[in-house]
């Protein structure tokens, strides 16, 4: 059997320029800017409109599947923090399982980051679409017909809003960097406002009562809204994709991904309180735009439902906006890898943006959000992130062994213990995912290797040696320039 194309931490950094001004990309973000950039990744759908699935799983312990769901998240986090803080690249967990376990591994876990980045986004503008109906209804006392407002699976024909705000997001991506991370902040701090004002007016109405029975479906309830919770902070991730556009990557992103997951872990169980507190969790179960529906209830109210909404609106679409960021930067270091087409690592000398790569990612994406429904493929979406998580705990012992020198600005304590715990969470939520799940994970992971050995292990640059980049010749090649 032939040995696995490993590319080294070092080659990797000097293909990307990621130590100095490279390929393209400029350094514009900062810390404030990264850690809103995580917030406006993971606080949005999850909270807003997946909130009431959970609530329909565990009941009032929805709090111990957040939490639950939170640690599988900060063990895997440790490892992203320390992974990019060492190889500060836009791949990401790409990136990172090229160098540590080999290229075959990595391709796959491109193809995982299609699904997770894929679904998300459209699956995240479909929520965004309930909520601008939800803030016109509130506003006007009209809202958008079906038709126009779901796809054809939700009794509708096509979900305009959804199309709507991908288009958005492409456009602010395609315009520059520094102009979305200022959106992206400017978002951030504006749903944050409007959580906080949520818990404000939930405990101002909460009851004890609502909080019993605690756990009605014991823990197996609790662990179906584990997972269910688990979308909820999808995106955390997609920090280590501004590894070539931040300042200091080296130091800001490890410290954002940290602040982030624990800031975002208070603020659900937090809100989940205070919405089950509130009303109580049979009235949370299941019930779209949950959130605008405990404050009008709460209030006697559209009014406050309505400011819900537009919170809502506006956290959304700051998730499609990060996660559309993400999935472009990781398709550039798949494409500059000649694992995938070069379209995609293109990088415009005026907007120093990968506008072709953003373009196709929006057209492809608005199709699934504007006709499809996504509710059969949410499982799939999270066992392929989940898959990807262990992946990366594994790169990290793995590199700590092929590289103990590599420059670590972060490493995660208690090694080789939080790693494995950190792979040890994630396979007992893909378990909780179910067989039929696992079948459908199977067949994707097939197509995938398919594509694999069909497109990427040939037009690979490894498999041509004089293309590859070692650190020393990227250094002549700039000197040259």
């Amino acid at each position: 059997m032939p040995a696995p194309r490993i590319k080294s931490p070092g080659a990797l950094i000097a293909e990307s320029g990621a130590d100095r001004e490279g390929h393209g990309l400029k350094r514009t973000m900062g810390l404030f800017q990264l850690i809103c950039f995580g917030v406006g990744a993971i606080v949005g759908t999850g909270i807003f409109v997946g909130l009431s699935d959970s609530v329909a799983q565990a009941g009032p312990a929805v709090v111990v599947s957040f939490v639950l769901a939170a640690i599988t998240c900060v063990f895997t986090a440790l490892s992203f923090a320390e992974l990019g803080g060492a190889i500060p690249v836009s791949g990401s967990s790409y990136s990172f399982a090229y160098a540590g376990l080999g290229e075959s591994t990595a391709f796959l876990v491109g193809w995982c980051l299609l699904l997770e980045y894929g679904i998300s986004i459209s699956a995240v503008a479909v929520g965004w679409s309930q909520y601008v109906n939800e803030l016109l209804h509130s506003l006007t006392g009209w809202q958008l017909p079906a038709v126009l407002s779901a796809g054809p699976g939700d009794g509708g024909v096509v979900n305009l809003p959804a199309m709507i705000v991908i288009a958005m997001a492409s456009l602010l991506l395609v315009r520059g960097v520094r102009e979305s991370a200022r959106a992206t902040a400017a978002m951030a701090a504006v749903k944050l406002v409007i959580l906080l004002a949520f818990c404000a007016i939930g405990y101002s109405a909460f009851k004890d009562g609502n909080l019993t029975p605690f756990s009605p479906a014991g823990l197996g309830g609790i662990g179906a809204g584990t997972t269910a919770a688990f979308f909820s902070y999808i995106g955390f991730d997609a920090i280590t994709t501004a590894g070539e556009e931040a300042k200091n990557p080296r130091r800001d992103i490890p410290i954002a991904i940290l602040v982030c997951m624990g800031l975002v872990t208070l603020l659900y169980c937090a809100v989940a309180v205070a919405a089950i507190g509130a009303i109580g969790g049979d009235q949370v179960a299941g019930r779209p735009a949950a959130l605008s529906y405990v404050v009008n209830e709460v209030t006697g109210s559209t009014v406050g439902g309505g400011v819900i909404a537009f919170g809502a609106v506006v956290a959304i679409a700051s998730v499609v906006l990060a996660v559309m960021y993400g999935q472009t930067r990781i398709l550039m270091s798949m494409s500059r890898d000649g694992l995938i087409p070069r379209v995609f690592e293109k990088v415009s000398p005026r907007t120093s943006t990968p506008v072709a790569g953003t373009v196709i990612v929006a057209v492809v994406f608005a199709v699934p959000a504007a006709f499809a429904s996504l509710d059969a493929v949410m499982n799939l979406c999270t066992i392929g992130t989940l898959a990807i998580m262990a992946v990366v705990n594994i790169a990290v012992i793995a590199l700590r062994r092929r590289e103990p020198g590599l420059d670590r600005s972060f490493r995660v304590p208690l090694y080789p213990v939080g790693p494995l715990l950190g792979v040890a969470f994630c396979l007992y939520l893909m378990y909780e995912t179910g067989w039929q799940t696992w079948l459908q994970f199977a067949v994707f992971l097939a197509v995938g290797l398919l594509v694999y050995v069909a497109y990427g292990r040939r037009h690979s640059t490894l498999a041509q040696p004089s293309r590859e980049v070692t650190p020393d010749a990227a250094d002549q090649e700039l000197q040259a320039v």
